[in-house]
């Protein structure tokens, strides 16, 4: 049986997800995870997105409004 090297070292968790960091070390559950947690945060900024939208346009016909 081959001994592995770096059995022994700490794995670096990380907490957060980096774009473009390298996947190969995280196992099918902390991908589930790391997906779950990206989509969640899509869900987050399409909501923020729609509230600036709408503030935009109530905004741009209220001024307008204001022009004739």
């Amino acid at each position: 049986m081959a001994l592995d090297p770096f059995a022994d070292e700490p794995r670096r968790i990380v907490s957060g997800h980096e774009i473009g960091q390298d996947l190969s070390m995280l196992s099918v559950d902390e991908l589930d995870e790391r997906l779950d947690m990206l989509e969640r945060e899509i869900a987050r900024l399409k909501e923020a997105k729609a509230k600036k939208e709408s503030s935009l346009a109530a905004a741009s016909a209220f001024f307008k409004l204001g022009q004739a």
